[in-house]
């Protein structure tokens, strides 16, 4: 089970799966750190929640479509973030959802 940041990280460097039990906005982002954009995409976009919005606006950053991300982060109430926030706004994410 993933109980905080390194463990997450952990998960990532050695799994070729996400552990059992993650709900989906940790699943999505162990997909995101893993470099599996659309797994973690397919699944964020089902999340109908601000979080949901918030895991997709960070999506959108890696993929480089920042109008699409800012779109999310608005959705999300959050802030737009800028690509070389990507991995503390990926780490951000993962600590809200512990």
């Amino acid at each position: 089970m993933i109980s905080d940041l390194e463990t997450m990280r952990q998960s990532v460097a050695v799994d070729a799966e996400p552990p059992e039990g993650l709900g989906d906005e940790l699943r999505s982002l162990w997909y995101t750190k893993k470099g599996e954009w659309e797994a973690a995409h397919d699944i964020a976009q089902d999340i109908d929640s601000q979080m949901g919005s918030w895991i997709h606006a960070l999506l959108h950053l890696i993929e480089g479509d920042l109008g699409n991300a800012g779109y999310w982060y608005a959705r999300a109430g959050k802030p737009a973030r800028k690509p070389e926030e990507i991995d503390a706004s990926w780490e951000e994410l993962v600590l809200a959802n512990l």
